[in-house]
């Protein structure tokens, strides 16, 4: 069983900051790759940024040069540095590990950002 836990989550002016962490746990064999997705209301899911097993990151758009993803491979933990947030940040943030055998979800983390 496979479990994630996130946390960081809350709410902060515009131009503001804030960190998510997201720490795996259970039976965790070969990662592929972890990463952030978020969902606005009435939005789809949509990917935020990705850090695959060698290091390489990807990221929405909209969110590069202000957001920075980061894993330490020891903790089975992923983190999202997000600066100069914005009111279109808005939005529940889920962490998703993708496993060779699988693919996993957290419960997810709001994220609401004031005018």
């Amino acid at each position: 069983q496979v479990q994630l836990v996130e946390s960081g989550g809350g709410l902060v002016q515009a131009g503001g900051s804030l960190r998510l962490s997201c720490a795996a746990s259970g039976i965790i064999f070969r990662i592929h790759a972890m990463g952030w997705y978020r969902q606005a209301p009435g939005k789809q899911r949509e990917l935020v940024a990705t850090i695959i097993r060698g290091g390489g990151t990807t990221y929405a758009g909209s969110v590069k040069g202000r957001f920075t993803i980061s894993r330490d491979n020891a903790k089975n933990t992923v983190y999202l540095q997000m600066d100069s947030l914005q009111p279109e940040d808005t939005a529940v943030y889920y962490c998703n590990l993708d496993l060779y055998s699988g693919d996993y979800w957290g419960q997810g983390t709001q994220v609401t950002v004031s005018s």
